[in-house]
């Protein structure tokens, strides 16, 4: 099959039961979903056992995926398709929910540890390295003395749900630009303008 020397992997992380859907750990599939729309594409199943989208986005050659594995087997399905597309992993970008980043945040970096996630424990094994991008969607620590394994697994609560379509649409904006302008001018341009809670900027 021959494919681009310039594509790319964008996997969005979650689990695929239904009752996830609306989960912290699912916000990765959320910004998944929200390039497909904007391509005007829809997700279809892949052997690889994930769902993806072949085609552009912000006109780059990319995959969209969306492991259907759960979360703490994510690598198989991103190994598999990066095998089958001959993407390396330089050109792999993960987005994920991440506890140490403050809800309303949004963090790129390339490489670094997997801070006790899973599907990143996941993904750097199946892959044999840790660098690759990752967009970081900030879900903030749990309150209280809840078990983080808890807290990432229950939805969204009220007053985070009014912004997280804002953030979700955010997201996919930082994923198009690490496509099409690199990630140190994606840090520059999003790291310093994180969401206050009261609502998007004016």
């Amino acid at each position: 099959m021959e494919v681009s020397v310039e594509r790319w992997l964008v996997a969005g992380l979650g689990n695929p039961r239904p009752e996830d859907v609306g989960n912290r750990h699912n916000v990765g599939f959320m910004v998944a979903d929200e390039l497909a729309a904007r391509a005007g594409a829809r997700f279809k199943a892949h052997r690889a056992g994930a769902a993806v989208v072949e085609g552009r986005v912000a006109g780059v050659p990319a995959v969209l995926a969306k492991p259907l594995s759960f979360m703490n087997l994510s690598g198989g399905p991103c190994k598999a398709l990066a095998d089958f597309y001959k993407v390396d992993p330089a050109r792999v970008i993960v987005v994920h929910d991440e506890l140490d980043v403050p809800y309303g945040a949004l963090r790129a970096k390339l490489g670094g540890g997997d801070n006790g996630h899973n599907g990143l424990k996941s993904i750097t094994k199946s892959l044999g390295t840790r660098d690759y991008l990752r967009v970081r969607f900030g879900i903030g620590r749990p309150p209280g003395r809840m078990d983080p394994a808890a807290f990432v697994l229950r939805d969204f609560g009220t007053a985070e749900r009014k912004d997280l379509p804002f953030l979700v649409d955010r997201a996919a904006d930082v994923v198009e630009s690490l496509l099409t302008k690199g990630l140190e001018a994606t840090q520059n341009a999003f790291h310093a303008s994180d969401l206050k809670l009261s609502g998007p900027p004016r």
